[in-house]
């Protein structure tokens, strides 16, 4: 199939999945993500081949990846994202980095071992978001420590690939890094700057119109923190995360009652055309033949599937602030543990560096496939379902965030 038809079919796929996920949500709220990913198994070359490759399709799939790292970082509220949570966020990632090396290194040994190792330290968080969103538990006091501990497990990888995964030296990718962390710190100075008074009319008066002047300035921001990123030789996740952050400081400070509007229709781009691309690729180009073929490969896919409640699940319930409930506190490991993006993102770059193989990378997404489909329910499930709008922890926000 030409691109232009395999873009259709994916477009199509992208309208179908949320009817199937809102009919199948009368039983079971199965996330979005899933159809999707789902669908685009079928359509792909291992079962009906429908949809073809293309130079286009892997752009817009690599631009729905971005979009997604770009809104799980203008998620983060900063107010809320430091004091204890921080610090028990790190310290859980980092424990869980030096657990899931190890234990990767002693199961596929230390060059494939890096790659597995930090994909299981991972959290779905532009996955998760939405899912939380979706139950109206986003704003709650879980939502908000949940979006602590899946930011730090979203960005701590990141800096992994850049220093583990980027072929430099750890000198090199230090000093890259310091230089990346440098530009960044101007940009968020630039965008804590008081505006004028015409910046904030401007971005109120071109809202409704055609004008849009906010949309294009954060997709402007997503550009230049994208080719800065490329220009450094670092993965464009660091950019695209490090434009969300960006684009938050700038709206909320510069421009606060249209700052949501502004966002609902960058999510509307996102979500509503990216990030189903990238998700349905992501299918397509999943390598079902490798997973069905390999009797190695089917008993790794199980292995992994708990290796992420190990490496990252555990850490984050043994460290989860201590005002959070039994079942809080394991709604959060399930939420921590789930996986998929950085997953797919860090096996590409094994495979293509002839590091990883490609049984175990499809494995390795495949459990992060099935850890989106069984972690979130079960944690809604623990947390009271899409019912659960009231949180009792909400109206005792400690100041030790």
């Amino acid at each position: 199939m030409s691109q232009a038809g395999t873009l259709i079919l994916i477009l199509s796929i992208a309208v179908l999945a949320p009817l199937l996920a809102q009919g199948a949500g009368r039983w079971l709220p199965v996330p979005l993500v899933i159809f999707e990913i789902a669908l685009g198994v079928l359509v792909g070359p291992d079962v009906l081949g429908w949809a073809g490759e293309g130079e286009v399709i892997d752009t817009l799939a690599d631009l729905g990846l971005a979009m997604l790292i770009f809104l799980a970082g203008y998620e983060i509220e900063f107010d809320k994202v430091r004091g204890s949570t921080l610090r028990r966020s790190v310290r859980a990632w980092l424990i869980a980095l030096a657990v899931g090396l190890g234990l990767a290194t002693l199961l596929s040994g230390f060059d494939r071992g890096v790659y597995i190792g930090t994909a299981l330290t991972s959290t779905a968080l532009g996955t998760v978001l939405p899912v939380l969103r979706d139950a109206g538990q986003l704003r709650s006091r879980f939502g908000s420590v949940m979006m602590t501990f899946g930011a730090v497990g979203e960005f701590g990888p990141i800096i992994a690939i850049a220093l583990l995964l980027s072929g430099r030296s750890p000198g090199r990718s230090t000093v890259v890094l310091a230089a990346f962390a440098l530009l960044t710190a101007v940009a968020v100075w630039w965008a804590t700057r008081p505006r004028p008074p015409w910046f904030a009319k401007v971005v109120e008066v071109t809202l409704h119109t055609s004008g849009q002047f906010a949309v294009r300035l954060v997709v402007l921001l997503l550009a230049a923190m994208l080719g800065i990123s490329r220009a450094l030789g670092l993965d464009t996740l660091l950019g695209a995360f490090a434009a969300g952050v960006i684009a938050r400081l700038l709206l909320h400070g510069s421009a606060p009652q249209s700052a949501e509007p502004v966002m609902e229709k960058v999510e509307a781009m996102g979500f509503g055309f990216l990030v189903p691309v990238f998700y349905v690729v992501t299918g397509i180009e999943f390598d079902l033949d490798s997973l069905l073929s390999g009797g190695r490969a089917l008993l790794l896919l199980p292995l992994f599937l708990v290796l992420f409640l190990v490496v990252r699940g555990l850490p984050v319930y043994a460290l989860a602030p201590r005002d959070l409930g039994a079942r809080e506190r394991k709604a959060l490991t399930l939420f921590a543990a789930t996986a998929l993006p950085l997953v797919v993102a860090i096996t590409t770059i094994g495979v293509g560096e002839g590091e990883l193989r490609t049984d175990e990378a499809a494995a390795l997404v495949g459990a992060a496939m099935l850890s989106v489909l069984v972690f979130p329910l079960a944690a809604l499930r623990l947390r009271g379902g899409r019912a659960a709008h009231r949180d009792p922890l909400k109206e005792r926000e400690p100041e030790s965030w």
